[in-house]
Parts: C-alpha cells; sequence; structure tokens
C-alpha cells in the first residue's frame, strides 16, 4: 500500500511563518494528545499576563485621572487668585467709599483720638 506523503508544490515561496514552523516544531508536543504535566505552568502564565494587562489598565485609568485633577487644580488656582486680587481691590479706602455712600455714611474728616484711662 502506498503511504500518504505532502509534496510543497513547485515554486513556493518561504516565509517567515513557515521557516518558524519548521524551526519551532510545535507539533511534537501533541503526538501523544494533550500534554497535562505543563497545564499548571500555563495557567500560571495566564494568571500573571491578566494580571498584568489588569495593572495596565489601572495605572493609565489613574494617569488619565491625574491629569484631569491637575487642569481643575490649576482652574481653582486661577479662579482664587481672580478673587483675591478683587476683594484686594475692594478693600480700598475709595472703594469703600463708592459702596457706603448710599447708605449715607460719609467718612470722618478728624483724625481718631486715644482715650485715657487714669490709673488706678
Amino acid at each position: 500500500m502506498a503511504k500518504n506523503s505532502f509534496k510543497e508544490p513547485k515554486g513556493t515561496r518561504k516565509n517567515l511563518f513557515s521557516v518558524m514552523e519548521r524551526l519551532v516544531r510545535v507539533d511534537r508536543f501533541f503526538e501523544n494528545g494533550l500534554p497535562l504535566k505543563y497545564l499548571p505552568n500555563v495557567l500560571f502564565t495566564i494568571l500573571l499576563i491578566i494580571f498584568y494587562i489588569g495593572y495596565n489598565h489601572y495605572a493609565d485609568k489613574n494617569a488619565r485621572n491625574i491629569n484631569k485633577l491637575e487642569a481643575e487644580v490649576e482652574d481653582l488656582r486661577a479662579h482664587y487668585t481672580t478673587l483675591k486680587a478683587q476683594y484686594m481691590y475692594s478693600r480700598l479706602q475709595s472703594e469703600v467709599q463708592k459702596k457706603v455712600k448710599p447708605l449715607g455714611l460719609v467718612e470722618s474728616m478728624d483724625p481718631p483720638y486715644k482715650l485715657k484711662m487714669p490709673a488706678e
């Protein structure tokens, strides 16, 4: 009886995957079925990969959150500086005078004087 064999057609190109298949020979691991002795190592490696991917996603989320908060802090700092400048301007004597004029209050022209209590 004749044995079936695969013959590569003439003129086929050798690409990267065919070269890797010839060099690695993964099919020899599965000649006797699925090798269960490697299963714990494979599962452990998959678990490590899952943790690694999850940690990268967590780190990226934190980096985006930090950038967002830094922008918010910068906006709040600018708002604080604006409010502080407005407050400092509103404390000027001329500004206070403008605000209390509708109430009928006027600036005293007499200088303040000090009260002295007699010593007992």
